[in-house]
């Protein structure tokens, strides 16, 4: 969201640049359009929000290359991680679990949905390294209160890749304050969001008869 205050000044900013310039130039400080200062405010953080939230996200738009990659919606992904159940002593198969992005020009945020637990962002942004975009991401993981005997609360910090443009594939890893690590491959994708894991395991049925 474009911060009012940044825009205000951007605004005062240019109107003192023409004034400075016409009475530089012609000798008389031409300051008539400044009571066209408030629309000109108005009209500037319409036009950024539209395109923070919005624009950004059109296909000609993210046709140029500075323009993160549109990754919107939740992503069915299999997770594989090194974590061993202090009880059973047994490490884990690997498991489905969602990945629901909610993204605009300049912020995201990231929250990966399991069977146990949620995790949810506190700190994520869109980067492009060389020519691909990835997703930075710390994150606290908040199990159900069945399982936190054998998994506490914990945090971590996870990369991802956006593979294709428009995205098609989300590939990443991520790694926890308990010295555990584990890799994250999406196999579907739908543009809707889900709040929890029965929504998203619902989601997909529905999106399976009527496309994403």
């Amino acid at each position: 969201m474009p911060n009012p205050l940044a825009i205000r000044i951007v605004a005062i900013v240019v109107s003192l640049v023409f004034t400075i310039a016409s009475w530089i130039s012609t000798g008389n400080p031409e300051a008539t359009f400044l009571r066209f200062f408030s629309l000109a405010v108005f009209v500037a953080t319409l036009a950024f929000t539209v395109w923070e939230k919005w624009a950004w996200k059109t296909r000609p738009a993210q046709l140029i290359a500075t323009v993160p990659t549109n990754v919107n919606g939740t992503w069915r992904c299999i997770l594989t991680s090194s974590w061993v159940d202090p009880v059973t002593g047994q490490g884990i198969e690997p498991k489905k679990v969602y990945l629901v992005v909610r993204q605009s020009f300049s912020s995201a945020t990231i929250t990966l949905i399991s069977d146990e637990s949620r995790s949810r962002s506190s700190l994520a942004r869109s980067v492009r390294e060389d020519d691909s975009w990835v997703l930075h991401y710390i994150y606290t993981n908040d199990p159900g209160f069945s399982v936190r005997d054998r998994s506490p609360i914990h945090h971590g910090s996870g990369v991802v890749q956006v593979i294709g443009r428009p995205s098609f594939r989300l590939i990443g890893h991520y790694w926890t304050d308990r010295k555990t690590r584990g890799d994250l491959v999406s196999d579907d994708y739908s543009r809707r969001h889900a709040e929890d894991y029965a929504s998203a395991a619902g989601l997909f049925k529905r999106d399976c008869a009527g496309g994403v």
